[in-house]
């Protein structure tokens, strides 16, 4: 054979490598497994005994390993390499390829490697927005030097592992986020004699869920307990965060106080164990017939309170600093009478703050729209004046309360 008949050949297995490893099909989540089939590709291909995936944990400072093909222990062990040390490590830290031809306990610090008898190594980043999130490498017994190109090809192949880990963090993030708001959104209104209720909630655009919510109950001692609230950010993180706290509020008035009180309680907790989530909310809470309401408010915009018969008005209330914000926030509230027939409505800053309306205006124009009337009728009214057809740039929670007679 011929030096260029050698070359052709070579460059027709270089080809169908690389149309092995960036196969389009592999882009489907909805297959039993594309990281299991990529895995056993770049195997096939590269003629080792092992490929790993490991993925940065929360923190950051650990790499995680993920999957794998021929050192499966290492997954069902939960193998942790810190970042900047042994090899996956540095090129975590490093962003950047690196091989070894003598794996040694001085040269990496995962002992599955070396109890295996792995002699040689290489590894390339997964890399997703410019961010390092993990690290691909493959291994054999033999001593071998990886080339140039086998080289780029693994830095191929990393920048295909890591784009289907992204689709299925994505899937996962997705269902859960879709589990989490059910969960998280009242199934049903207490049922309570004398109050009717009525709410809406709406994410911001191209999101399923964020950190506003909507919440009422009833305690055993027949008090009632209208909540709203706003945790900064969007999407899983907000949504969890935002479901902790509303289970924390729910636990604390349980024990008793008013919504100041359950507010500073929130609020120490919250700085105690670091959510680290600084979280807007107002309380409004009273016993039967209801005709009085004591409002506490940590940095939240102001409820709208619409009398029968006569124009709403904003709830004047001494906004306290937002939760998580400063420690030892002493909490206040005030008192409100609700005539029979009134409505009360409270709600996120995402109904009255966009691009193009300051949240002055936007509250202005809330207060002119809602009108002493049936709960659902104020928030559709609500919603179909203050929202239409724009798409929230925010998130959006309403929740409307009218006494009526007992």
């Amino acid at each position: 054979m011929t030096a260029a008949a050698r070359a052709m050949d070579a460059e027709d297995d270089r080809l169908q490598n690389l149309l092995a490893i960036t196969d389009t099909k592999l882009n489907d989540v909805n297959s039993a497994d594309p990281l299991a089939e990529l895995l056993d590709r770049i195997k096939s291909v590269f003629d080792v005994d092992a490929v790993v995936v490991l993925l940065l944990d929360e923190s950051g400072d650990y790499l995680v390993a993920h999957a794998s093909r021929g050192l499966e222990e290492e997954v069902r062990q939960g193998m942790r390499v810190p970042v900047g040390s042994g090899f996956s490590g540095r090129i975590a830290a490093q962003g950047r390829p690196l091989a070894i031809e003598d794996v040694t306990e001085d040269t990496v610090v995962n002992p599955v490697l070396y109890e295996r008898r792995i002699s040689s190594m290489l590894g390339a980043p997964l890399v997703r927005d410019d961010h390092v999130i993990g690290v691909l490498h493959v291994g054999c017994l033999d001593v071998r030097t990886f080339t140039e190109d086998e080289t780029h090809l693994l830095t191929v192949a990393a920048e295909r592992v890591a784009g289907i880990v992204t689709a299925r963090e994505l899937a996962a993030e997705t269902a859960a986020v879709e589990l989490l708001g059910r969960s998280l959104r009242p199934r049903r209104f207490p049922a309570v004699s004398g109050a009717q209720f009525a709410g809406r909630y709406a994410p911001a655009a191209h999101r399923l869920i964020g950190g506003d919510w909507y919440d009422t109950f009833t305690l055993p001692n027949k008090d009632l307990w209208l909540v709203v609230g706003d945790v900064a950010g969007h999407g899983l993180r907000s949504a969890v965060v935002m479901g902790r706290i509303r289970s924390t509020l729910r636990a604390y008035a349980l024990l008793g106080g008013g919504p100041a009180e359950v507010l500073e309680r929130t609020d120490h907790k919250m700085h105690y164990f670091g959510m680290d989530a600084m979280t807007t909310m107002l309380c409004a809470v009273s016993t039967p017939p209801y005709e009085t309401f004591e409002i506490a408010d940590a940095g939240h915009p102001a409820c709208v309170l619409a009398p029968p018969g006569d124009d709403a008005s904003l709830v004047a209330v001494e906004t306290d600093p937002p939760l998580g914000s400063f420690p030892g926030v002493r909490r206040t509230s005030v008192s409100v009478d609700l005539p029979l027939g009134a409505v009360l409505l409270l709600y996120t800053d995402g109904l009255v703050e966009s691009r193009q309306i300051p949240v002055s205006e936007g509250m202005e124009r809330l207060r002119a729209v809602v009108r002493a009337d049936h709960p659902e009728v104020v928030c559709r009214t609500v919603m179909l004046r203050m929202v239409g057809d724009r798409i929230p740039d925010d998130d959006i929670a309403v929740l409307a309360m009218r006494r009526v007679t007992i």
